[in-house]
């Protein structure tokens, strides 16, 4: 379980408070207006962004001041995170060891998460050699590989066009359905959390509320929400 115990971050005139849990294997998307603090409250619960008080706690054990590398979390941010003079195949492998010096069984979970994502036979092409949203699934591979019990989400797929991005939204959450994972997602557009969060958490105001069940928010959103959507 994720739990934010009192978090408080604060950075010049800008701050966020948030309290709650999350219980393991929800997909759980975060939404609200531009600036309100969405990214800013996955980079905290990554170890990217320091917290002034509070405690970040996963499966009881507090990772507040945990090193990113540390932490049980993969994330996949709006750029994918590809190194361009690497393959396909070699980005996926950073997630596995970034020496990239593999044993014969570790080339095979490469090929393996290649094949998951829907990319047989593309791992020795380079990033520039794919398209938008096989780079997505390069990223996405990579994810799978570290096999982290904590997947993030700050909207990887926004450059995307509709249908891919649903295609891909939805590959994310059977993934993370299969292996038990919980997830994080920013997300934008509604549509997206409608797609496949149970729960939704909302960042408004300096305070991020939920958990709340995505449908229960919908049908009696708070006055915040409400402006959100217009």
């Amino acid at each position: 379980m994720l739990e934010l115990d009192d978090l408080r971050i604060l950075q010049e005139d800008f701050s966020l408070s948030a309290s709650w849990s999350i219980a393991p294997g929800a997909l759980v998307a975060v939404i609200g207006p531009s600036g309100a603090g969405k990214s800013t409250l996955l980079s905290a619960v990554a170890g990217f962004v320091p917290v002034s008080g509070g405690r970040v706690l996963w499966r009881g054990a507090d990772i507040t001041r945990a090193s990113p590398s540390a932490r049980p979390v993969s994330i996949l941010f709006q750029d994918n995170n590809l190194f361009p003079h690497l393959t396909a195949f070699q980005n996926v492998a950073l997630g596995l060891r970034p020496s990239l010096r593999l044993t014969a069984d570790e080339r095979g979970q490469v090929e393996a998460a290649l094949a998951r994502v829907g990319l047989e036979g593309f791992g020795a092409r380079r990033p520039a050699q794919l398209s938008g949203g096989q780079q997505s699934r390069v990223a996405l591979a990579r994810v799978l590989l570290q096999r982290r019990p904590l997947v993030l989400l700050d909207e990887p797929f926004a450059a995307l066009g509709p249908a891919l991005r649903m295609e891909m939204l939805g590959l994310v959450a059977e993934i993370c359905r299969e292996t038990g994972a919980t997830l994080l997602m920013v997300s934008h557009d509604i549509r997206d959390a409608e797609a496949i969060a149970d729960h939704l958490v909302l960042v408004s105001d300096g305070v991020a509320l939920g958990p709340v069940p995505t449908a229960e928010m919908l049908a009696d959103p708070p006055e915040s929400l409400r402006r959100y959507l217009g």
